[in-house]
């Protein structure tokens, strides 16, 4: 399974992107899928997670309640709404896919993942 993330932009602080990830299979469709994101000069984090129907979701608690993970799996496409921008949310956003069905957090729990997604918030 490939993953095509897109949706990364230059926004000012306080605006909203939507990124989307499309998985090149319909078996993708049965697992977890998550956004994770690599700040300037930091690790990889994690930012939301979505279980495969879609029931479940998680959040890093720097993002609850500004981003809202979602899923379509007839179009096999996971998106990430992001509003309330902020700069430090300025980062490489990365889609992935999980080894499992149910909620994941944990990157470890991942074994596919897109290229990135740039997302730059300015003050």
């Amino acid at each position: 399974v490939q993953l095509q993330a897109s949706g990364g932009g230059l926004v000012q602080a306080g605006g909203s992107l939507r990124l989307s990830c499309a998985a090149s299979e319909r078996t993708a469709n049965v697992y977890a899928m998550a956004w994770f994101r690599q700040p300037p000069g930091k690790e990889r984090e994690f930012a939301a997670a979505i279980s495969w129907s879609g029931g479940s979701t998680a959040y890093a608690d720097s993002v609850k309640g500004r981003f809202t993970i979602s899923r379509d799996n007839a179009k096999n496409t996971v998106y990430l709404q992001m509003n309330s921008l902020k700069p430090e949310d300025t980062a490489v956003y990365y889609c992935a896919l999980a080894r499992y069905g149910a909620l994941r957090t944990s990157q470890d729990d991942y074994n596919r993942w897109g290229h990135g997604t740039q997302v730059t918030v300015s003050s």
